[in-house]
């Protein structure tokens, strides 16, 4: 797809749909057609219109694409390490070759803007050339046993995995998984999804373009009862990498546990902002603006809570607010601030979230409906909101709304600040606002989460790996810690 993105959304614009869309799923390197013919609608929830339809998958469609897997995995895994690189550079070239066409099918597809579409095409590049880095450095280890015996550690892949890829982030969230699978010679069998199933066909197709055997990489499209579930009970399945919420990912454990399948799991978060006394407000407040407000709150890792001392409440309220005001939603397409929310359900599972904590009598700030793209009057939206001085029991402290909500509790110093910080049972990502060093990194060690970030809420990268403790699941992706769950170590001993 050479069209800029200019062009394409013209067209989008004036058709309503996209071209080059595939149509079935992705399974043995060519798309194939659904196992009963039975098809599904995707939406653009900018304007809440169909506008393309794909494959409603069934188990009969993972047993194929597992199939597959089985013939992709034997080519896979004996290719040269070098080779693999090589070819997972080459699928990196491609997005960046089509990026325009990807990040317009991402926005469409997840009712994200196109800069945040952009940035996970980025992303997704930057996930393949890093793990194409690692791909010939799995090294083993000797290991000393004295005179007569050799022995050593080879780090071989573990077989055939399963991911299932969450709406929020369809193709970074896939890349985040297959790149390193692929890495480490594993073949992969993805179910994205049900609103979000674009990217992933794509990214399979492409991948298949640039060198992974036919049957390395296969996408089954579908609900997650018909075609997630059925994957992961899969007896031939060696490792299942899950993002999505508590719920359903304690059902994927019960669901593996049969097979003792190794489990991935990164999960739901309540993710704390900590903003000091002696914090830069300015900064803090712009922090926390992007913390929440980034992909409409749809982000496991958003920093939903403002935990924030006493002395600093009422200005950093003040310009949180007036910030907030300032904000501009549309259709992803029109370059807004904010986009929509990716389905109708989960809008209104936002709005029963804000119409509790008002019926609560809970102090909302600013925004606290939803409401239409204004341009069109249609589409999924939720106003950028912010619920002042709660309680640390109250539920929008300690459920995960998902949505562009800002929960704010308000604290007496640093002491505090680690209670409140770690009052949930979630443990994904914090981030501190502080001009002091010193507590800085007492509260990073204290606080209970897989990531913390001083001064930027979303420092880090592809580089630094991500994961939660307790509730938010465990495990950990990108990074050089990202390829460790699709490796196994074997000890070979000789006497000689």
């Amino acid at each position: 797809m050479t069209l800029d993105a200019r062009s394409l959304i013209k067209a989008y614009f004036a058709e309503g749909t996209l071209p080059g869309l595939p149509d079935g799923h992705f399974i043995g390197g060519r798309i194939v057609a659904n196992s009963d013919g039975d098809r599904l609608e995707s939406y653009d929830p900018g304007n809440g219109q169909a506008f393309a339809r794909f494959g409603a998958g069934k188990g009969e469609d993972v047993s194929r694409a597992v199939e597959a897997a089985q013939q992709g995995l034997a080519a896979w895994r004996d290719t040269p390490p070098a080779t693999r690189c090589q070819v997972l550079n080459r699928a990196a070239a491609l997005i960046r070759e089509r990026s325009d066409y990807f990040a317009v099918v991402e926005a469409v597809d997840s009712g994200k803007t196109l800069a945040e579409a952009r940035g996970d095409a980025r992303s997704c590049i930057r996930l393949f050339e890093y793990y194409a880095g690692i791909a010939d450095k799995l090294e083993g280890r000797s290991i000393p046993l004295g005179s007569g015996l050799t022995s050593w550690t080879e780090r071989e892949p573990v077989g055939i995995t399963a991911q299932i890829i969450p709406w929020n982030y369809p193709s970074s969230t896939f890349v985040r998984g297959v790149a390193p699978a692929l890495a480490a010679g594993c073949a992969v069998v993805a179910k994205p999804a049900e609103t979000t199933p674009f990217t992933a066909l794509l990214l399979a197709q492409w991948l298949h373009e640039a060198g992974v055997p036919a049957g390395a990489v296969n996408v089954v499209t579908g609900l997650g009862s018909d075609a997630g579930a059925p994957l992961v009970r899969h007896p031939s399945i060696a490792h299942v990498t899950f993002t999505g919420s508590v719920a359903t990912g304690v059902g994927v454990m019960q669901a593996v546990a049969p097979n003792v399948t190794q489990l991935t799991l990164e999960l739901g978060g309540k993710s704390p902002l900590v903003a000091l006394a002696d914090c830069d407000v300015d900064k803090a407040v712009e922090g926390a603006l992007w913390a929440i407000f980034s992909n409409a709150g749809q982000i496991c890792s958003a920093g939903s809570r403002l935990v924030v001392e006493r002395s600093i409440h009422a200005e950093m309220m003040e310009k949180l607010v007036a910030r907030t005001r300032t904000l501009k939603l549309g259709h992803g397409l029109k370059d807004p601030d904010v986009g929509a929310i990716n389905s109708r359900q989960h809008l209104d599972r936002i709005a029963r979230h804000v119409e509790a904590a008002r019926g609560r009598g809970c102090s909302i700030l600013t925004g606290g409906s939803a409401t239409h793209d204004p341009a069109s009057n249609s589409g999924w939206f939720f106003e950028p909101t912010i619920i002042d001085n709660l309680a640390p029991s109250d539920p929008a402290i300690q459920q995960e709304i998902f949505g562009p909500v800002l929960s704010v509790q308000v604290v007496d110093g640093e002491e505090e600040a680690l209670a409140m910080a770690n009052a949930t049972e979630f443990a994904l990502v914090a981030g501190i606002y502080t001009g002091d060093i010193g507590k800085a990194l007492r509260l990073a060690r204290s606080i209970d989460a897989g990531q913390v970030t001083i001064n930027d809420y979303w420092a880090g990268g592809i580089e630094v790996p991500f994961g939660g403790n307790r509730k938010s699941g465990f495990g950990r992706e990108k990074g050089i810690e990202g390829i460790d769950a699709y490796v196994r170590t074997k000890a070979i001993t000789i006497r000689h």
